[in-house]
């Protein structure tokens, strides 16, 4: 069936979530909840103030719930007394209401009675069995029923775990995880009917696991983190961190819901504590971010901010410290050598890891039918960078097996299989998953999913030096990957790309188009700040203005290079990455891109061809107002603010896409949606025409820099953000031009490259450099 509405019962956190990524995918959808005891009893008359405050809400959250503000008008408030018969026509009904049995089973009674025929229901239940959930309901509702279990925020979390019963109609579950994947974007995993499915199952048993060991251990919860953190692929808040994150109050409401549920024999029950100082903390509202701080929290301390930690043998806060484990720093040498490391940090990553990898290979087929589909649920639904089963491929299925025995526990019988060999195997190119059957099979993608790395497995570049590759990803189109740190752009990527247009350009091969792409978690930072900096310090002058030049000379050749450019980002596109998106034919982006030129925040303008696109594009804007001046304080605005755009819908606001650039929300489709657009291109492609623009020149200067004075004097700009400033203004306004010459896109680049060498020359741009390099953070001198 298709999806073309829907309806969430629940406007909570999850429930309002829920309801604003339908509305991304432009599903129309009523949020429902109930109707509030002080309006019952006369004190109030908005019966649906509930869904309608929590709209609101999520127009002011961030991150933000809604991927453009304008998608919140597709969300319609309601109450579950009023509006449950305006259900009776949407396709698919989500209930995220308490997780308590006897509440959700009378909300279905009702729901049953107005559904349209067919109509999906699912729950968002994270604890309760689905056997539970359908007990005493209608033949008619347990075929359209099944659980959803969105992971907070539904937005960005990737994973959806999807549970059938035995009577769910085949069909449904098709229909609802096909529009899953491809309109909300979710990587959906089936799993079984158990407690906790898969996920939250293995997410909790580590939880508690890293907790425990950390406090017998007598690890301060900094040290803890270090450890069971980027060393073994999980995110930096470690443990500690992401408990503060989710909130401490809901670890014993999701413990004692599984404990409810699991099996007996269950390992969890042996592991399981609720310690008393967690009892305190929550009891005196210490519950992490939420609440007055948790494990960590910040504290003012002599006027400034200062990061505290709890200590958890006083259960007292003090000045957090940076651990200084040993073993953390040997987790670069690998897995094996962080659990093998002699310290307390060695032993910790040794105890935990052997519980729940353990834990995790005794669950399989028992709560999925193959390991893929467990280590799927983990990288996605707890955002770790490997898999259970990876990481036991990283370790050695012999290792964990020996580890475990010298423990005591048993030895899993998948484990057992998978040993002298592994869970993972590449053959003939192809990745392949040992079976519980003990044999290997193919990873098979969904139609529609292309792949960097499935590409890589059966292939070498047909180029590559120290920061970028060129690989061939079939039917004529060569992507160009970043490889180096963060993605950062430096002489090496240019290099590459003049290497692709002469390689793709000179019509003696197959190629027909470029794709510009990467799987990092950000598409690029921009420029190699390090590098840049290096320069500088040494007045290595000539080389800093050969490399703007060069940037500038390169994406220029890219522009009108005889064949179609694609790019397909994903993450951070800032700075020169941004830059080289405007230079591109086309941008198929994912939903979740963040691009901005934030150069004013180290103290320079753009200088490989921004300003000159974002110029080029608001100025030939049929829908902007009339007059020169516009477009370029349009452009101003955006670039001397460091404007980043929070999503690829509200980049098209900022016009860093075109209307004519594409959006994928689900990433593992971006590759393959941007090689089609390239290949429809290069059907019958010509380079873009070249531009040139009438600028009203020292006029229009003039006028930027008397707003920019008006920011000084109220206090919100700084003295070099006075000078970058006027920098921009002079470029964008055209130099000493004016309104009767026409500047063309050497001479706006010729402007570009004279401010920004200029600029870079500067001890206030030198000193954002540096503190950028240092902290991250932008400095406001």
């Amino acid at each position: 069936m298709e999806i073309r509405s829907a309806a969430v019962i629940g406007a909570g956190v999850m429930g309002s979530g829920i309801a604003a990524h339908i509305a991304n995918a432009g599903i129309p959808v009523f949020l429902l909840d109930i109707v509030p005891p002080e309006v019952i009893e006369g004190r109030g008359n908005d019966r649906s103030v509930v869904a309608r405050a929590a709209i609101e809400r999520m127009l002011k959250t961030e991150p933000a719930a809604f991927t453009h503000k304008r998608n919140a008008r597709l969300v319609t408030p309601g109450n579950i007394d009023d509006d449950l018969e305006k259900l009776a026509g949407v396709d698919w009904i989500v209930e995220a209401v308490v997780e308590n049995p006897a509440v959700k089973s009378a909300l279905y009674s009702r729901l049953d009675a107005v559904r349209k025929p067919g109509s999906i229901v699912s729950s968002n239940t994270s604890t309760i069995p689905l056997k539970n959930l359908i007990e005493g309901q209608s033949a008619r509702f347990a075929e359209d029923f099944m659980i959803t279990h969105f992971f907070n925020p539904p937005r960005y979390m990737r994973l959806l775990e999807v549970v059938a019963g035995p009577d769910t109609r085949p069909d449904a579950v098709a229909g609802l995880s096909r529009f899953a994947d491809t309109r909300l974007g979710k990587g959906v995993v089936a799993c079984k009917d158990r407690p906790g499915f898969i996920a939250n199952r293995i997410g909790t048993y580590w939880i508690q696991a890293a907790i425990n060991e950390a406090m017998d251990l007598g690890l301060t919860i900094e040290e803890a983190d270090a450890v069971v953190g980027r060393p073994m692929g999980i995110p930096k808040t470690g443990v500690f961190g992401l408990v503060d994150l989710v909130g401490l109050d809901l670890m014993p409401y999701v413990s004692r819901s599984l404990l409810k549920t699991l099996p007996p024999d269950d390992p969890y029950r042996s592991i399981h504590r609720e310690p008393e100082l967690f009892t305190r903390m929550i009891a005196e509202g210490y519950t992490g971010r939420k609440g007055k701080g948790g494990f960590y929290r910040m504290n003012k301390s002599g006027g400034a901010r200062v990061k505290e930690a709890i200590d958890l043998s006083t259960g007292q806060y003090r000045a957090s410290e940076k651990a200084t484990l040993e073993s953390v720093g040997a987790a670069k040498q690998g897995l094996r050598a962080l659990v093998e490391h002699p310290d307390k940090g060695g032993t910790y990553a040794r105890r935990v890891l052997t519980g729940v990898l353990g834990y995790a290979a005794s669950l399989v087929p028992e709560i999925a039918d193959d390991i893929t589909a467990v280590d799927q649920a983990m990288r996605l639904g707890y955002n770790w960078k490997y898999g259970p089963f990876e990481l036991i491929d990283q370790l050695g299925p012999d290792w964990l097996a020996d580890a475990l025995r010298a423990e005591g526990k048993p030895v899993p019988a998948l484990l057992e299989r998978a040993a002298g060999q592994g869970f993972y195997l590449t053959e003939g190119g192809k990745r392949r998953f040992l079976t519980v059957a003990g044999d290997y099979a193919d990873i098979v993608r969904p139609d529609g999913v292309l792949l960097l790395s499935d590409i890589k497995l059966g292939s070498k570049p047909i180029k590559r030096n120290g920061s970028a590759a060129l690989w061939d990803i079939g039917d004529g189109v060569v992507c160009l990957e970043f490889t180096g740190k963060m993605n950062a752009l430096d002489g090496d990527v240019m290099a590459l790309i003049q290497t692709a247009i002469g390689m793709i350009g000179d019509g003696e091969n197959e190629w027909k188009a470029l794709v510009v792409h990467n799987e990092g978690d950000n598409f690029s930072v921009g420029v190699n700040l390090g590098l840049a900096l290096f320069a500088i310090n040494i007045a290595m002058w000539p080389q800093v203005e050969q490399s703007v030049q060069e940037g500038q000379e390169t994406y220029k050749a890219l522009k009108y290079a005889p064949f179609p450019v694609v790019a397909a980002p994903s993450g951070m596109a800032l700075g020169g990455g941004c830059e080289i998106l405007l230079h591109c034919d086309a941008v198929q982006a994912h939903v979740e891109t963040y691009m901005g030129l934030v150069e004013v925040g180290v103290g320079v303008i753009p200088g490989w061809g921004g300003c000159k696109e974002m110029l080029t594009r608001a100025t030939l804007n049929k829908k902007r107002p009339g007059g020169p001046m516009p477009p370029i304080a349009q452009v101003f605005e955006t670039i001397s603010l460091a404007k980043v755009a929070k999503s690829a819908e509200e980049a098209r606001d900022l016009m860093f896409l075109r209307p004519t650039d594409g959006i994928t929300i689900n990433r593992d489709r971006l590759l393959a949606d941007a090689k089609a657009k390239a290949l429809e291109l290069a059907k019958d492609y010509a380079p873009p025409e070249p531009v040139a623009l009438r600028l009203p020149g020292p006029t229009a200067r003039a006028a930027l820099d008397l707003a920019v004075d008006g920011f000084r004097l109220q206090g919100k700009a700084t003295p070099h953000d006075v000078v970058v400033s006027s920098a921009l203004a002079g470029v964008l306004s055209g130099g000493d031009t004016d309104i009767t010459v026409e500047i063309d896109e050497d001479g706006l680049l010729e402007l570009e490259r004279t401010a920004f060498l200029k600029l870079v020359r500067s001890r206030a741009t030198i000193a954002r450099i540096e503190h950028m390099l240092g902290t991250g953070k932008p400095l406001r001198n």
